[in-house]
């Protein structure tokens, strides 16, 4: 593990990564800096013929294999791209949009916009009703480069920021009834060809960016108000690849031009983004999911990738889809899995790397889940919120590759925390600080956490070269943000001595009781989602009143065998409408609680049972599932006021006896 040195001013505690320091010995010169954010007219250079970038084309709707455009066919394509958006009397500085799903197209443009110091400004429509059109508006974009079946959206009348582009050119095409929508506006639409072609008939050489240009301007989801633009230069990027080639020189596995990412998290999120920067920096291969994620598994079957990155979302449906397969296996066949499962598992708690900790059982039980995965995953990584233990754990020892966790926000360009291979101390926990970051705990005393007590907790603090330049046309929420060079993330950290960090709450998502009692509102959600009839749960308390209350999404599968264990018949929707389903899920809640030796006041008195996840279309989470608390307050409102009324009836029936 790489050394870490801690120090402590006043009520903060600080850990350093001991990296952070060789920044100006690696990278002395601003030209360095930008030929490391410019990876694809670098890379195919050094790399032509290789694989860079791959999809799969729909025939009658069903998904083809795999077809691959190479470093120096994507090289050309930049230069088109980029010579086309001059042509049109876009300047060095402008913002230009990018609408749509993960594909090449998606990629080219950008590229585009590092090679001639164009600001590119991700657009996605799931950060909230009209997001997109503030966005072209508030960021004064250009020119949007759009998947087809979007294009309706930006010529629909609700996109009034529509009239100020100059250009919307299709990942493809677009039809004649489009062309004529966008002329009638004063827009220029083009066909992906048509727009190669106007930079192919009139090249322009590349302009390369300074280091402290913009590279992106990256909206975010807020849990409430308009989406903000957090602004990304040059230098934070190429500090971010440069950390992660330092970072990977300690390990024996390296990575090569033969590895492959499945690419299927939204690439207008950083964590995707800059997984992708760093492949192309190495001559790697990208392959696209072809828009399904319910059919995700046809894509890892297909694409057969080496690196898998994820949400927990996404691990808990693979630690589900595996649990499903080994309840079905015969008696004898399941006691053996888990026989061996436990054995690895022990021999890797005790130093065994996953790759020596049993071979036998990895040929025996293991290739199996592997084979699963595509047969070739060398490494899986979770990020965006904590993964829990006991699914960390199953990953670990199961797939057959390594798993990490790592923690970072867009203002932080992705990781600002990271996990080591191999080292079960860090189960459970967002890692190490990066390369080239400082961590620090400050005290937050109305939530009774503090960095000199025991566990050391406290808000997060990030400083380094990779952080954000501030909020775009917001001095007021940067100033808030950044104070004294420390970005406040608003997120509550729990940190070992030797500098591992967990991620235990949020800042913001606390409230306060009729008593006077502080409810840190996270960190309960987290303890109560445990009970396997809970799939999801959000808990809500105000000042006003003296008990929690939640509204729980029921897990749908496990819900129906209790069912049909208790005698009763019907669909999802109706069983969740029992008041015996109720009274059992709030005793599973109440008996957490216990268990966990919260506070009188923490325990859940009554709950809202809604057979439906909290979901984007209802605007009851943000595009990265967290819960917008607002919104959903208002959608619960009447069933929340029926729990509390209910909740004093029986509590004055009680002061009658």
């Amino acid at each position: 593990m790489v050394p870490l040195s801690a120090y402590i001013v006043k009520r903060h505690l600080f850990f350093l990564s001991s990296t952070r320091h060789q920044c100006e010995l690696l990278l002395n010169s601003v030209q360095e800096l930008c030929l490391l954010q410019l990876p694809c007219l670098v890379a195919a250079d050094k790399y032509p013929n290789n694989r860079m970038l791959g999809w799969r084309p729909l025939k009658d709707g069903v998904p083809g294999p795999y077809l691959w455009k190479s470093y120096k066919e994507v090289y050309d394509e930049v230069l088109q791209i980029g010579s086309a958006l001059q042509e049109l009397g876009v300047q060095p500085g402008s913002r230009i949009g990018i609408y749509g799903t993960n594909c090449p197209q998606w990629i080219v443009a950008m590229q585009a916009c590092n090679g001639y110091s164009l600001i590119c400004v991700p657009l996605y429509d799931t950060l909230g009703a009209g997001a997109v059109d503030y966005i072209i508006d508030h960021a004064e974009i250009d020119v949007v480069f759009i998947q087809d079946k979007k294009i309706k959206e930006i010529l629909s009348p609700n996109c009034k920021s529509a009239k100020r582009l100059k250009a919307l050119v299709a990942f493809t095409s677009a039809t004649r009834e489009q062309i004529k929508e966008a002329d009638q506006i004063g827009m220029k639409m083009y066909s992906w060809n048509e727009f190669l072609k106007v930079g192919k008939v009139n090249p322009r050489q590349p302009c390369p960016p300074q280091a402290n240009d913009l590279c992106t301007i990256m909206y975010t989801s807020g849990t409430s108000g308009q989406p903000k633009g957090v602004m990304l230069t040059h230098e934070s990027h190429a500090m971010y690849v440069k950390g992660v080639d330092l970072f990977m020189d300690q390990f024996d596995d390296k990575m090569t031009t033969d590895d492959v990412f499945l690419s299927f998290l939204p690439l207008a999120h950083i964590l995707d983004r800059m997984i992708e920067e760093y492949f192309f920096h190495k001559g790697a291969s990208i392959g696209y999911y072809h828009g399904d994620l319910n059919a995700l598994r046809d894509d890892i079957q297909e694409l057969k990738p080496t690196l898998l990155v994820g949400v927990p979302r996404v691990y808990e449906r693979i630690y589900e889809g595996i649990l499903k397969a080994i309840a079905e296996l015969r008696p004898l066949r399941r006691v053996i899995f888990n026989a061996l499962y436990n054995r690895k598992l022990t021999s890797m708690k005790s130093g065994y790397s996953h790759k020596t900790a049993s071979p036998f059982a990895d040929m025996l039980a293991f290739r199996k889940v592997k084979a699963r995965l595509g047969g070739r995953l060398r490494l899986l990584i979770s990020g965006g919120a904590p993964l829990s233990t006991e699914i960390e754990e199953f990953l670990r020892v199961t797939t057959c590759a390594y798993f990490i966790q790592g923690y970072g926000l867009t203002e932080t360009l992705g990781p600002s925390t990271v996990c080591y291979i191999d080292d079960m101390a860090l189960v459970g926990s967002v890692g190490v600080p990066a390369t080239y970051t400082e961590i620090r705990l400050e005290e937050v005393p109305e939530m009774g956490y503090d960095p000199l007590g025991v566990p050391s907790r406290g808000e997060i603090c990030i400083r380094g070269k990779s952080l954000f330049a501030g909020y775009y046309k917001n001095p007021e929420l940067t100033n808030e943000a950044i104070v004294d060079g420390w970005f406040h993330t608003g997120d509550i950290g729990e940190m070992t001595p030797d500098g591992i960090l967990k991620v235990i709450d949020r800042k913001k998502n606390i409230f306060k009781l009729s008593q006077g009692e502080y409810v840190a509102v996270e960190y309960l959600e987290k303890v109560y989602g445990f009970p396997p009839l809970v799939e999801d749960i959000w808990v809500y308390g105000d000042s006003f009143r003296s008990n929690l209350v939640a509204v729980v999404n029921p897990h749908e599968e496990n819900t129906m065998k209790w069912a049909e264990s208790n005698g009763y018949k019907g669909s999802f929707g109706e069983i969740c409408k029992l008041e015996g389903l109720k009274e059992y899920i709030l005793k599973e809640l109440t008996a957490v609680a216990q268990k966990n030796k919260l506070r009188g006041f923490e325990y859940i008195k009554g709950i809202v049972l809604d057979p439906l996840p909290f979901d984007i279309e209802r605007d009851l989470v943000t595009a990265t599932m967290k819960k917008r608390r607002n919104n959903m307050l208002k959608y619960y409102q009447s069933d929340i006021d029926a729990v509390y009324k209910k909740l004093e009836a029986q509590k004055n029936a009680a002061k009658a006896k």
